[in-house]
């Protein structure tokens, strides 16, 4: 299997502004197509989404920003094989809408998710059961006086279906969390936030205050909101009703506690059907990992006559690589030759593992940092999408 890469922007996803394409055919005969949007005999720079199925079409989106396919083929815990198509109207809007429609025949929306920057959906520790990762986005643009980009980062959320129902499965991803508080914390400057503690934390209007001092207030500000939303969506409240007065101003405390919750129940918990019931320690399932670098065939002597023989698995295909910028002289070097890749891919055709074969071969550290972001039609095996481990060819090409 090979596969051309070409250079990856933030976000990587099928089509934007006009440029991308991808087109696919499930076994059912449902057919997905992305890609520029023609108005007239002319190529729009917009892109266009829809289904397919014998004669007749389902338009996904006519004209959008981005367009992205983030699963195919696969199952969400929604009682069929899905595309998850993410879209974004205008490159001004802050969030995606992600699409759920079925692959049978006729296709269907099945459900509909708003409010985040990015989707993915992704069986993160190949247990059997796909999340789907996404972040609050919507609810924290313009919170605080602070748009997206003022952000380290927007609160992360983790998604899961469950006999049909939206359920919120954060609590269960903890140690993610926790990495990202403790990013935040070992950004924090004592005095900084000594200071901070002493102002009326709404820092609207803070008079006789130098430019460079306020900008320092508002950065302490917002590491003290990323760690306590940290907690509060990863099933903690106390904690970050603790982190919240521990860091915060006293005298704005009340404001910004409703303020927060107020801010939560309003964005993506507003359309889950509930919270998931983590699965008891001891009890967690592992993924079967179907090993797609070998062939299984007739072996002379041994294979009885007339038995058939055939792969174990079919193998996933690529729906979108990209690569970062090769960031060193060194890198741009590795970056043209090729490389052989072990991937451990997901059921949900999202990368796990990625490791460079040949002994001989120097590391390519932004490939692999790269695949980290690469999507798949997932490994197929007696009909159901499943995790698998594959050798992959990849080379730049220009």
């Amino acid at each position: 299997m090979a596969a051309s890469v070409c250079h990856a922007q933030s976000r990587d996803v099928v089509c934007r502004a006009g440029v991308g394409y991808f087109e696919a055919e499930f076994h059912t005969g449902v057919k997905v197509h992305v890609g520029a949007s023609r108005i007239g005999e002319l190529e729009a720079r917009v892109c266009e989404a829809g289904l397919s199925w014998g004669d007749q079409n389902l338009v996904v989106s006519d004209a959008a920003s981005d367009l992205d396919i983030d699963a195919f083929g696969v199952d969400l815990g929604l009682g069929a094989p899905v595309v998850g198509v993410q879209v974004r109207k205008s490159k001004t809007d802050c969030c995606m809408e992600y699409r759920i429609y079925s692959l049978r025949e006729p296709p269907v929306l099945l459900h509909s998710i708003t409010g985040g920057e990015y989707f993915s959906a992704a069986d993160t520790d190949l247990d059997g059961r796909v999340e789907i990762w996404t972040n609050d986005a919507g609810s924290v643009d313009g919170f605080e006086n602070f748009h997206l980009r003022d952000l380290d980062f927007a609160p992360p959320v983790v998604l899961r279906f469950e006999r049909g129902k939206l359920l919120d499965a954060s609590s269960e991803f903890r140690p993610y969390f926790d990495e990202k508080i403790a990013d935040a914390r070992a950004k924090l400057n004592p005095q900084d936030l000594r200071d901070f503690k002493s102002s009326d934390g709404k820092l609207a209007s803070v008079p006789n205050v130098p430019a460079e001092r306020l900008l320092r207030l508002r950065s302490v500000k917002v590491k003290v909101l990323e760690i306590v939303w940290s907690y509060l969506y990863s099933g903690r409240e106390q904690e970050a009703l603790h982190s919240l007065a521990e860091m915060w101003p006293e005298v704005d405390l009340d404001r910004i506690r409703g303020a927060l919750l107020n801010a939560r129940s309003l964005g993506i918990r507003s359309q889950l059907d509930g919270v998931s019931t983590p699965v008891p320690r001891g009890r967690e399932a592992r993924a079967k990992i179907f090993d797609g670098t070998t062939v299984v065939s007739a072996t002379p002597g041994i294979t009885p006559k007339g038995a058939k023989t055939q792969t174990e698995i079919i193998s996933p295909r690529a729906i979108l690589m990209e690569r970062l910028p090769p960031a060193t002289p060194a890198e741009e070097e590795l970056s043209q030759s090729e490389s052989l890749l072990k991937l451990v891919i997901d059921s949900a055709g999202k990368v796990r593992s990625a490791e460079i074969m040949g002994g001989d071969q120097r590391i390519d550290e932004g490939l692999i940092r790269s695949t980290s972001n690469w999507k798949f039609i997932p490994a197929y095996s007696a009909g159901e999408p499943v995790a698998s481990q594959i050798y992959l060819g990849v080379s730049l090409r220009r």
